[in-house]
Order: C-alpha cells, then structure tokens, then sequence
C-alpha cells in the first residue's frame, strides 16, 4: 500500500510521531485507536448510566410526584376550597410509596381525584398498582374507583345537575382514563412475565443439551469399556496363560523367572484394565479406584527394572488429582524405559515442597545389546503434559549428558476446589 506522511503528534503510549512516512496499515492503525479512545465525555455518561440504574427507584418517584403536581398546578382554579388544595397535595404526595404500597397509595389518591384535581396522579397509582400486582382484586377495584373519580362530578350538587349527555360523556371519559394506566401497567406486568418465561425455556433447553450430552457420552464410554473389555482383556489373558504354560515348561531359571515376570505383569495388567473398564462405565466424575503416589512402591516392585525409589515428603497429604496423575507419571515414564532401555538404571525422585510436587525419572545410558524396540502409539509423553497441564503444572522430558534419558513433571498442591487429604493419625 502507499506510504502517508503524519503530522508530528503524540498518541495514548506518549510516543511523538516525527512525520517520518508510515504504511497504510499503521495509519489505519493509529486513526482506529483515535476513535475508539473513551474520552471524558464517554466516562462522565457511563457514571450517568451506572447512576440511574443504582437509584433509578426513587428517581422514577420523584418524577411522578413532579409531574402530578404540575399537573395539579396547570389546571387548578384560583377560587378553589382549601381542603381541594390539601386532597390534591396528598394525594401527590404519596406516590412516594407507590412501589411498596400501591393498593395504599391509590386509595390516598381517590379524594384528590374525586374533590380536587390530582388526575394524574389517581392514574399513575392505577398504574403501580397493575404493574405490582397484574390483574386481581385490587387492580379491579382499582379501575373502578377511578372510573367513579372521573365519572362523579364534585360538588354532587353539580353532577346531579347534569343532563344525560354531559353523564354519558363523563362515562366514556372515565372509562379511558382509568383503561390507559391499567392497560399500559398489565402490558408490562405481561413483559416481564413473557421474559421470564423465555429466560426458564432457554435454560430448560440448555439443560436438556447437557444431558442430552452426557447421555452420549455415556454411551460412548460404555462401548469403549466394551470394547477393551472384549478384545483387550483376551489378549492379556492369553499372554497370561502362555506366560504360565511356558513357566511350567522350562528348566532354566532365567527363562522361568521372565515368564514369571510376564505372567505378574499381565495380571497386574488385567486388574489396571478392569478398574479403567469400570471408570469407563460411571458416569460420575469420582476418581475413586485410581491408583496414586501411595500405590508407587508396588509399581516399582513390580516393573521388572532396577529402579531407586526416593520419596521427600508425606505423598499422603497430596490431593487426590495430583496424586494419580503423578503416579501415571511415573508409571508411562517406567513403561517406555522397559521398551527402550530395559537394561538400563533408573531412579525416581518424588518431591513434596511447600507448593508444588516434582516427580523426576532418570535413567542412565542402556547396557549391553539394544533389544528391539517394542511398538509405541507415541502418544504416552503427550499424554502426561496435557495430565500435568490440565492441573496448571507442567513436564518435560529431554535426553541426559550421559545417554540416558529424563522426565520431569510438576504439579501445584494447591487445587481450586479440591481440598488437601488429611494425613492419617498414627497412635
């Protein structure tokens, strides 16, 4: 785009604009951030907006108060009685209560209305009073005290005096006078119950959205369980049982002691796989059966690796969370030395501090012939960074100087929410 020379200024950040020519885009740039700055004129209105909405009670009655006694005052005659001036008085007067007492303050209108010349402020009571109360006793009652106020001619001398046509007026007068308010206060009253009744549909609807996925997700977790159950778990339990056959089968020891390994691994394998088919099938969000840090020296003993286990802390105080995905630290970090460097030494080092939780799996350059590696999804490391992120911690594994290989993985102690396990007393 063409290059456009500005003026020498000086924008929000306090930078001076020498004149040097600049891009299009950064004109643009600069003219968006000038028209979009709030100025004092825009602050002062949205202290305005935030005051009305505050008091916007009491403002709405000390408008109709002002505008019933401007009204009183337009029309009200030189020559009128001093009690026409105190019924009107009050009678305005006491829309200051139409809010809480409308019924009430309706009732204090009507000799106003009737004796004096307080009309408008007999119809905004009629209007509180259906906008409060919609459509029952009252408001019927209502209506027609102010058809009868409108409707009446004081003195009753002067109303009886009256013909026919000059009553048949007033009627149809008082019939919109107290229709208006009372319609208008309904159709509000109508408003909001409308609203109301929009806002519950769309929470209803997401509601059922929610369970409706849920139950989908339920019935997705449940074929999977199936699945695992049916093809997995066989395929262990065969690997179990000629691990078994080959144990009974063999003379030398160092055979019959890796198929003994073999056969204690898919055992265990078998019962890790019936705890997560059973996670699988629950709905609940409880993590209860998941093993944790406490579960850690059998998972050790039982890996089949020379592994130093060093644990600095109490692992029991640890939240429940933190404890599993530690745990699972550990355990894929152990499953991928057996497929890539069964040979080699291992340490694992479990941190407890004051907030956070370091789990480190160290092992050393592999011994000996490289066996061939076993087959991977190579979604295992993945998995624990998403574990550890997901708890606001993080984990990294990277090679060591000396050939082997390290994972690191940290965790905060402190979860929103999930309250710290007591240490159990010890007598």
């Amino acid at each position: 785009m063409p290059e456009v020379g500005v003026p020498t200024q000086r924008d929000n950040d306090d930078r001076i604009w020498t004149g040097e020519p600049m891009s299009g885009e950064q004109a643009a740039d600069i003219v968006s951030t000038v028209m979009h700055r709030r100025g004092p004129v825009a602050e002062l209105r949205d202290k305005g907006n935030r005051f009305l909405r505050r008091h916007s009670g009491p403002l709405s009655d000390l408008g109709a108060i002002a505008l019933a006694l401007l009204d009183v005052l337009l029309v009200f005659p030189k020559d009128a009685e001093l009690y026409s001036h105190i019924l009107s008085g009050v009678a305005c007067l006491a829309l200051v209560l139409r809010r809480r007492y409308p019924f009430l303050v309706l009732l204090a209108t009507v000799p106003g209305y009737l004796a004096g010349w307080s009309q408008l402020a007999g119809m905004i009571a009629l209007y509180s009073l259906a906008k409060k109360r919609a459509w029952n006793w009252q408001t019927m009652a209502g209506a027609v005290l102010m058809m009868l106020c409108r409707f009446v001619v004081w003195p009753i001398d002067d109303f009886l005096g009256q013909d026919w046509q000059h009553q048949l007026l007033n009627l149809l007068w008082s019939v919109v006078d107290a229709g208006m308010p009372l319609a208008l206060g309904l159709l509000v009253t109508t408003r909001k119950e409308l609203v109301r009744r929009v806002t519950e549909l769309a929470a209803t609807r997401e509601r059922k959205q929610q369970l409706q996925a849920q139950a989908i997700r339920a019935e997705e977790r449940t074929r999977l369980a199936r699945e695992m159950h049916d093809v997995v778990s066989h395929q262990v339990t065969l690997i179990a049982m000629q691990a078994g056959a080959l144990k009974m089968t063999v003379t030398d020891p160092d055979s019959r002691e890796i198929a003994n390994t073999i056969r204690r691994l898919s055992t265990k394998t078998l019962e890790e796989l019936r705890q997560l088919v059973g996670v699988l099938r629950t709905t609940s969000d409880e993590d209860d059966g998941r093993p944790d840090l406490t579960d850690l020296r059998r998972l050790v003993s039982d890996c089949g690796l020379a592994v130093t286990l060093n644990v600095d802390g109490d692992i029991e105080t640890i939240p429940r969370p933190v404890s599993a995905a530690a745990y699972r630290t550990v355990q894929e970090a152990l499953t991928n030395v057996g497929k890539h460097a069964p040979s080699a030494a291992v340490s694992v080092l479990v941190q407890v501090g004051e907030d956070e939780l370091e789990v480190r799996v160290r092992n050393g350059r592999p011994r000996g012939q490289r066996t061939p590696a076993l087959p991977s999804g190579g979604h295992g490391l993945v998995g624990l960074t998403e574990r550890a992120e997901l708890l606001g911690g993080s984990c990294h594994a990277e090679p060591s100087r000396d050939g082997g290989f390290v994972v690191t993985s940290r965790f905060p102690l402190a979860l929103p929410g999930v309250p710290a396990p007591q240490a159990p007393q010890h007598a």
